[in-house]
């Protein structure tokens, strides 16, 4: 039987970098979803405060495998 791949877009957040931002939205995907399998960084930005980087934000697809 074919596997069936399903994909969606989620928006993290980090205070520390890009990469735990996408770590984050894994994480918190995987609290609902199973079998993930990959993460596609859409778009990267970031929330200055001070002349500093504050937060950086991700948009991500998160692709699984539908059971």
């Amino acid at each position: 039987m074919a596997k069936v791949v399903k994909v969606i877009e989620v928006l993290a957040q980090s205070d520390k970098s890009w990469e735990d931002a996408a770590q984050n939205a894994i994480t918190e995907a995987s609290k609902s979803i199973r079998n993930i399998k990959s993460i596609y960084i859409k778009e990267k930005s970031a929330k200055v405060t001070d002349n500093k980087i504050s937060r950086y934000r991700i948009t991500a697809k998160i692709s699984f495998i539908i059971e």
